[in-house]
């Protein structure tokens, strides 16, 4: 088949090299100048099987009110007149029913197990390259009481398949020995030694450069118009680029558009619950001797710190604030104040590079992956904040959706 994917994000250059493995001719769409520029561009790091409860738990309904009009929140609902925010917004709190985040999170957890096993396959396959480190992934807890919930959240983990370990702090400090430097301590921890970490851009930029080898063709700076579809298939998909609209015939089109993808396919009469929640990164250059090297998360404030090389990736908060993509300095500074508290030498935090992306997300934080009731046309998006774990997993199951064939995972695939 001729297949078009609209997207050029970490989702789409995984989901184009799994199509063109399995025979077909590819075409990418993108409108940055480039692969990996948006949500891809600076995540933070972690490609983190065993964090799959989503955001929305039952907890989260108190945290959200508590933390309403705190600029440094882990988690900041931003109220707007908008109907696409609150309809999103009153899933988001049916999501957090104990028995939806039980399910949701069950779905996540067979999802991430898949890709990672996936994306081991395509690393050996391709060759690719993304400062990847297998050391695991330390989520920190500096607060008892939460501490006793995620060795409940642990044992959830375990039981769905993935090692999940509880530490106590000193455990911890065997694990990453630079938290001898930190002015706080943890009460304790959970350790996954299978997780890994890296750079999502980097990976994204080679795969596309070897998807490019392997013969698929990418079309940047092309802005997507519309989908063109009838009562039997989808038919094209018009573009425009450098001021020239173009129409291009497929056999099949796959959205990989993240939060733009409503807007495509609301034409068409598919309707998708995914909205942008908004999150940060800092980059912190010259990470040395006293920056960790193990994966790391601070779970009380909701911040991932992953070694890539030697710069040290410091990334989190959620923010449901539109698809403004602005930097907020207070947020920013907030993620560098609290990596200074750990990690006072970890580098130059004066050269700190700050970033905000938006991460599409549907309300229970389980990604749309499957056929629409349009033949021919397909949707991969909606993976929330854990779009680089996911990423191989989910191509591969798409690609094996478009070919005909049933995935080899359990999960609740979509049928928009």
């Amino acid at each position: 088949m001729k297949i078009l994917v609209l997207g050029a994000g970490v989702i789409g250059v995984t989901s184009a090299w799994h199509l063109a493995e399995d025979g077909h001719e590819v075409h990418v769409l993108e409108r940055q100048s480039g692969a990996g520029l948006e949500t891809s561009f600076a995540n933070g790091g972690q490609i983190s099987v065993s964090q799959a409860e989503p955001w929305s738990n039952p907890s989260a309904p108190a945290k959200i009110l508590k933390w309403l009009g705190d600029e440094e929140a882990p988690l900041l609902f931003r109220p707007m007149l908008s109907s696409r925010q609150w309809k999103w917004g009153a899933r988001f709190l049916y999501e957090c029913l104990p028995g939806r985040t039980r399910d949701n999170t069950l779905q996540i957890l067979r999802l991430a197990i898949y890709s990672g096993q996936q994306l081991k396959h395509l690393r050996a396959a391709t060759g690719v390259d993304y400062h990847h480190l297998e050391r695991g992934i330390l989520q920190l807890h500096y607060d008892a009481r939460e501490f006793e919930g995620a060795q409940v959240r642990a044992e959830v983990v375990r039981r769905g398949g993935y090692d999940l370990q509880v530490k106590t702090a000193a455990q911890c400090l065997e694990i990453e020995p630079t938290l001898a430097f930190s002015k706080i301590h943890p009460v304790g921890g959970t350790y996954a030694p299978a997780d890994e970490s890296g750079d999502a851009h980097v990976f994204t930029r080679n795969l596309a450069q070897i998807c490019a080898r392997r013969g698929v063709s990418f079309s940047f700076d092309t802005t997507i118009q519309s989908i063109e579809a009838d009562a039997e298939r989808v038919r094209a998909v018009h573009v425009v680029c450098a001021g020239v609209t173009e129409r291009i015939a497929a056999d099949a089109v796959l959205v990989c558009l993240g939060v733009q993808s409503p807007f495509l396919l609301e034409p068409l009469g598919l309707s998708l619950p995914v909205y942008p929640v908004k999150g940060y990164s800092v980059t912190i250059p010259g990470a040395g001797d006293e920056a960790p090297t193990v994966c790391l998360t601070d779970e009380g404030h909701k911040i991932a710190m992953s070694r890539l090389g030697d710069r040290l990736r410091v990334a989190g908060t959620a923010e449901l604030n539109g698809y403004d993509t602005s930097i907020n300095e207070v947020r920013c500074n907030a993620l560098i104040k609290r990596v200074r508290e750990l990690f006072p030498k970890a580098g130059d935090f004066s050269a700190a590079q700050k970033w905000a992306g938006l991460r599409p997300a549907t309300p229970g934080n389980v990604p749309l992956i499957g056929r629409t009731r349009i033949p021919g046309l397909f949707i991969n998006t909606g993976h929330g904040t854990l779009g680089w774990t996911l990423c191989a997993g989910s191509a591969r199951a798409i690609a094996d959706i478009m070919n005909g064939v049933t995935p080899k995972v359990e999960f609740r695939f979509a049928a928009a």
